[in-house]
């Protein structure tokens, strides 16, 4: 497989984890505000990053799309925040209104503090041998 249809097979794989990523009990407006920014696209090169490392060690990814869709909910969250007024008042990103343009900037910063959390919470909720140091290693960097 070449490095573009390798690069795109990632990708899927993180958008399909990433569609099921914030739970359907969260409530609305909180979970559409939560979904409007986590899906909104993007190169989603972290993801892909983490993938593709870990597909030099193992063939199944699946152990670590949970640990994939949670650093994408990371730098969600990240961006997000940089967008409020009160940091750089961006008003849009990846073509679209911003999330606090959209949902306004209380709903926009529990939407970035929802995906932040929950992201820990996927990773804390998996079983793999290395999980916890995993967990550990993102808190570290995303801190």
């Amino acid at each position: 497989m070449n490095y573009n249809d390798q690069y795109a097979y990632y990708r899927r794989a993180v958008e399909e984890t990433l569609r099921c990523a914030v739970p359907a009990d969260v409530p609305n407006p909180l979970g559409d505000a939560m979904r409007y920014s986590l899906l909104a696209g993007g190169k989603r090169l972290r993801p892909v990053l983490l993938l593709a490392a870990y597909a030099i060690l193992q063939r199944d990814l699946t152990p670590a799309l949970p640990f994939a869709a949670a650093v994408e909910m990371v730098h969600t969250y990240s961006l997000i925040h940089d967008d409020l007024p009160a940091m750089d008042n961006d008003t849009l990103r990846r073509g679209k209104p911003t999330n606090h343009v959209v949902y306004g900037e209380a709903m926009a910063i529990l939407a970035g503090d929802g995906l932040l959390t929950h992201a820990f919470e996927l990773m804390a909720a998996q079983t793999h041998p290395a999980a916890f140091a995993a967990l550990g290693e993102v808190a570290r960097a995303a801190g």
